[in-house]
């Protein structure tokens, strides 16, 4: 992708990461392969896809360059994604590269758990020490249904490997997704309260593996409309052939506030409780019955833009400053230059500053993104 022209001159450059809203960009999701062991149906066509070619995926050492030069403009956190980040060889030596470098002080991960059990310790010795695990069923047929695998049990034994390693911060992420997810919530919830876990629900949004060229646009504020307008089709049921070629549209979400009526019928009122770091997305609520914490992503009813600090980069070397906005910056010809981190910082204070109020978009509209999930990172 073409590097986008960016109006100020170098001169007016910001010295640190904050956009013209003034947020502080402090958290990189940091994709390390496109790769994945599942073929989950909101994010892959059952088909599947065709990966990127080795030759175009950052090495470790080129992530290792850039981490180190967006942490001296002020970066502080990083988390790995994908795809899948377990299944690239070496992950462990990736965490402990990134965990040493002055100025980082947190290194968590996103992962399916799948190849987790072998590995928890290894990457907690190593310095990673937050985990969100994809898990949007503990229904091992309706597991199996949404990834096209069976692999529910190595999971959740990837899940109980990594409390044994004495991962302290572990979620469960699951996307809530209408005429599947009101069935699982409870489920989910009753796991992740027995094992000491917190569940976060987060809106299905669409994506370029999810949603058509026709996909609807979406207001950015107030309720979403449930329905499915004329000229799109109504959603296929997960685990048809057609389901990972359906077009996305709002009557596939089910929002956050349904969930939290889901919950609380099942455990009593929900009180809100104080987000655990500045520009969390998540809205947290404790039980009503003293059990632990369930959080809500409201990523299509109510987006957390105004707060956001986060940057993305992509496994082939993309940075992008919004999961939603088309634009996107070479890193990886930069870094296979002689330019050095002057060149690296140059990108990263440009990108930053071309970021938009709401959805990497001045109108905030809802558009799904160019590349699907597993190419982006979660």
């Amino acid at each position: 992708m073409t590097m986008q022209p960016v109006s100020l001159a170098e001169s007016e450059l910001p010295s640190a990461l904050v956009d013209r809203m003034g947020r502080r960009h402090t958290d990189l999701r940091l994709s390390v392969t496109d790769r994945c062991n599942l073929r989950c149906a909101y994010c892959m066509p059952p088909a599947g896809v065709a990966f990127r070619p080795h030759e175009e995926i950052l090495t470790y050492e080129e992530i290792a360059r850039f981490v180190l030069a967006a942490a001296e403009l002020g970066l502080r956190r990083v988390r790995l994604t994908g795809g899948e980040p377990l299944v690239r060889r070496g992950v462990v030596d990736l965490v402990r590269m990134i965990a040493g470098i002055s100025g980082i002080d947190e290194v968590a991960m996103t992962t399916n758990a799948v190849l987790l059990a072998p590995l928890a310790e290894p990457l907690y010795e190593a310095g990673l020490r937050r985990l969100n695990v994809s898990l949007d069923t503990v229904d091992r047929q309706q597991y199996r249904r949404l990834t096209r695998r069976d692999e529910l049990p190595r999971a959740l034994a990837g899940i109980a490997a990594a409390r044994r390693a004495g991962f302290r911060s572990i979620k469960l992420n699951a996307l809530a997704i209408r005429g599947f997810s009101e069935a699982q919530v409870v489920p989910l919830a009753r796991f992740a309260r027995r094992e000491g876990l917190e569940l976060r629900l987060i809106e299905y949004m669409p994506t370029a593996a999810n949603s058509g060229a026709s996909a609807r646009q979406e207001p950015v504020a107030g309720p979403i409309a449930c329905h499915v307008s004329d000229e799109l089709p109504r959603p296929a049921p997960l685990g048809s052939p057609a389901a990972g070629d359906r077009h996305w549209s709002s009557a596939q979400v089910l929002p956050g506030d349904e969930v939290l009526r889901i919950v609380a019928a099942e455990y009593g009122p929900l009180e809100p409780v104080a987000a655990d770091r500045p520009g969390a997305p998540a809205t947290a609520y404790r039980y009503g019955d003293g059990g632990g914490v369930v959080g809500i992503i409201r990523s299509v009813t109510a987006p957390f833009c105004g707060a956001c600090t986060r940057l993305r980069l992509t496994a082939d070397g993309k940075l992008r400053n919004c999961l939603f906005d088309q634009a996107a910056w070479d890193v990886r010809r930069a870094l296979r230059s002689d330019e050095g981190y002057a060149r690296l910082q140059e990108i990263l204070r440009r990108s930053v500053d071309r970021k938009h109020p709401l959805r990497g978009a001045s109108h905030g509209n809802l558009i799904a993104t160019d590349r699907p999930m597993h190419q982006i990172g979660g």
